[in-house]
């Protein structure tokens, strides 16, 4: 398997909200990307370096209230809202594989039903648990294949924001490296011992930046 990172997504309560926020943080103005009509979701992105991209991701307003399931990255929980209400927040990091089969396989922990998704001429099958949480608080990436053809990223502005590391914080470092490895990502991510949480580490035209 060719693992890689493909995206990382940071929540916001609105669209609005985040692009303001990571305008003052960053030093740029995130672009519109697109609606994901299968999760009453849109986004704003960016190139991240490497063929990986940045993913401003919030409930889609105008979209339905209802999708007809829970909202990827646990958009629907009460808690995750009440975080985003705050201020915008890292969710979740995102895999790029081209064997999805054989990671889902070999995972020991449930990364949830694949899901196909579609916009224009480009596919892509994504990890997503029905109920709409996170594999193990988001500490666990969610893995994408996509249908042939360049990667996302390079129809994106590059802004000057480079993804450095992903880091991720567990009270039982050794135990969370371990499973890392049986999904062959351990090389994508820092763990550190501490507290459960996920952060992202970005060169940006204000210097090192951590979105947490």
């Amino acid at each position: 398997m060719h693992n890689k990172i493909d995206h990382f997504a940071i929540g916001a309560d609105t669209l609005e909200q985040g692009v303001c926020a990571m305008q003052a943080k960053l030093g740029v103005e995130v672009p519109r990307g697109g609606k994901h009509d299968a999760m009453s979701t849109h986004n704003c992105v960016m190139q991240s370096g490497n063929e990986s991209f940045f993913e401003l991701i919030a409930i889609d307003p105008d979209a339905p209230a209802d999708p007809g399931r829970a909202r990827w990255f646990t958009l629907d929980d009460p808690e995750t809202q009440a975080r985003l209400a705050e201020r915008p927040r890292a969710l979740c990091w995102v895999v790029g594989t081209d064997d999805l089969d054989a990671v889902i396989a070999a995972s020991p922990v449930d990364l949830g039903e694949v899901v196909l998704f579609t916009r224009g001429d480009r596919s892509w099958r994504l990890t997503v648990p029905k109920d709409g949480h996170l594999p193990m608080g988001g500490l666990l990436p969610a893995f994408i294949e996509w249908s042939p053809g360049p990667h996302p990223s390079t129809g994106q502005q590059d802004l000057g924001i480079t993804l450095e590391k992903v880091v991720l914080s567990h009270p039982a470092p050794d135990e969370l490296v371990a499973i890392l490895k049986t999904l062959g990502v351990d090389h994508l991510a820092d763990v550190t011992e501490g507290a459960a949480a996920l952060s992202f580490s970005l060169a940006t035209p204000n210097g090192s930046v951590t979105l947490d």
